[in-house]
């Protein structure tokens, strides 16, 4: 689909550099992100209205730092650096960056001098000083040519910059968080009044555009698709089915390692609700004897990928014809896996991502990869799929594989499936559900001294996770009451057998992440 107006986002390694592209893609206008190393003539071709240049790790005057083609600045086309951008704009461009003997990490207080350009609407002085949010070692201690500050913070003497001639920007705060309240306000000057775009991206173009892909990918082929229940791959499915119709084949595989009574709750869902060309496999046992005795998280989740693929391939085989396996990756899923169109650092393998074998057998489709969780339930919206399937909690591929620490066997799976159940039913009863992003229970590889009845016990310690997110890269630990957390720990010990302590996890993202492992 052509697009009469793209922001095109340059990436040098932000972990937030497609959180920018996607706030720009709430405001209606279609966004890209692509690698800082770009050539310009491949640049040109996107014919873009506008560049944001992200944030990164790196310093610019460090060996091999990410630095983009000085040409782009006499493209014609506004141009916005966001910290790292800002920096790199000014030593291409003459200024001086140097590293800063006081470092500027979380909140900050940004003082406007000229509420012009990006900070219209701004209100100048201390007295309005606004909220940003600061990720910086280094600082820009003298501007380039043709440059004047429009702000300050107390550490930070020029924290927005601007050539107005050549349409030029910095911001040494990021606006893309939603630590920084009018960040937005920013980005919608950047993007509105500099750039002239109009909005005209939503849910409904995007399924236009990715039906029209899919069909060329595709051709007359069949697709498999994997479907676990979830919203990612629920949502697939049904964009899938309108693409290719009948050459959709959905598969749901059941790994063992599935929440309690789920695979028989999906097999009434798919094939009733949505009549798919349904193929369900029971394949517990064979995933079970794969992992038994393994206990490292990283070879759990390339265990359960083998696996994975192997027994689609062996359906594929059974189906015929099928040259295309479709996934609900999403980009948080990427960001934390590999390194992604820029030099973003790894923190994780995900199962939709590192855990798949080299010699696959089946050419990858998937639509989501650039989107977040929240975008994916806008396009469920659009595909008419009711609210219970989108606003189901996300739930990982590997399963409860990866919340049970240590080595996987049946009984573990049996305790942490009960465990699990009762606290979410908790929650929903409580009216919680929808309020919280992620909740679960984790089988800690521990045992501790407890008291039943008379008895002395020396048994398991279940953990317990819920977690508030807009998107899944940030989360905070969900403030339950004392009651409500008594409550459910208390069913858990009194009915899960093997279980006589209960934690609760409060814990943030970052440092740590969703899952434990």
């Amino acid at each position: 689909m052509d697009h009469k107006d793209l922001i095109v986002v340059l990436d040098f390694g932000s972990q937030y550099s497609q959180l920018i592209a996607r706030r720009v893609r709430e405001l209606g206008v279609y966004s890209e992100l692509h690698p800082f190393n770009i050539s310009i003539e491949d640049l040109r071709a996107l014919r873009p209205s506008g560049i944001i240049l992200s944030g990164g790790p790196s310093s610019v005057y460090a060996r091999n730092a990410p630095h983009p083609s000085p040409e782009i600045y006499a493209l014609g086309v506004p141009v916005l650096g966001i910290c790292y951008g800002l920096q790199v704009i000014a030593h291409q461009l003459g200024g001086k960056v140097d590293s800063s003997a006081r470092h500027e990490y979380g909140p900050a207080k940004l003082i406007v001098e000229r509420p012009a350009d990006i900070l219209r609407g701004f209100r100048p002085g201390a007295a309005h000083a606004a909220q940003v949010w600061m990720s910086h070692g280094d600082a820009l201690t003298k501007l380039p040519k043709g440059f004047s500050t429009l702000a300050h913070s107390s550490n930070s003497r020029f924290c927005v910059i601007r050539d107005p001639v050549r349409k030029i920007f910095g911001v040494q705060f990021h606006p893309e968080v939603a630590h920084t309240p009018r960040g937005i306000n920013v980005l919608k000057n950047f993007i509105f009044t500099i750039c002239r775009c109009h909005p005209g991206w939503d849910a409904g173009s995007f399924i236009e555009a990715s039906i029209a892909r899919i069909r060329k990918t595709v051709g007359g082929g069949t697709v498999l698709c994997a479907v676990s229940g979830g919203v990612d791959s629920t949502v697939l499915a049904v964009l899938l089915q309108r693409a290719v119709g009948a050459r959709l084949h959905c598969i749901h595989i059941d790994n063992g390692l599935m929440r309690k009574d789920e695979s028989s709750q999906l097999v009434r869902l798919y094939r009733e609700r949505f009549k798919f060309n349904f193929h369900h496999i029971d394949a517990g046992n064979v995933f079970l004897k794969k992992l038994k005795g393994i206990s490292e998280p990283e070879q759990k989740r390339k265990i359960i990928g083998e696996t994975f693929i192997r027994i689609f391939e062996k359906e594929a085989r059974a189906i015929g014809g099928a040259g295309f396996l479709a996934q609900g990756t999403l980009y948080p899923d990427v960001i934390e896996s590999v390194s992604y169109r820029g030099p973003s650092h790894t923190i994780k393998t995900h199962h939709n991502v590192g855990g798949l074998p080299r010699n696959m057998k089946f050419e990858l489709i998937e639509p989501f990869r650039e989107l977040f969780k929240d975008e994916v339930r806008r396009v469920g919206i659009a595909l008419d799929i009711e609210p219970f399937i989108l606003k189901r909690h996300p739930f990982p591929g590997p399963g409860l594989a990866v919340r049970i620490i240590g080595d996987i066997t049946k009984e573990k799976l049996e305790l942490l499936r009960s465990a699990d159940a009762i606290f979410n039913e908790e929650i929903r009863s409580a009216g919680l559900y929808e309020t919280v992003w992620q909740a679960f229970a984790v089988l800690l590889p521990v045992q501790t001294v407890g008291v039943m009845g008379d008895q002395r016990t020396y048994e398991n310690v279940i953990a317990l996770r819920a977690v508030t997110s807009v998107d899944g890269m940030t989360a905070d630990w969900a403030q339950f009451t004392p009651t409500f957390l008594s409550k459910v720990s208390g069913r858990i010990v009194n009915e899960v057998r093997g279980v006589n302590r209960v934690v609760y996890d409060i814990s943030s993202k970052p440092p740590s992440t969703i899952e434990w492992e």
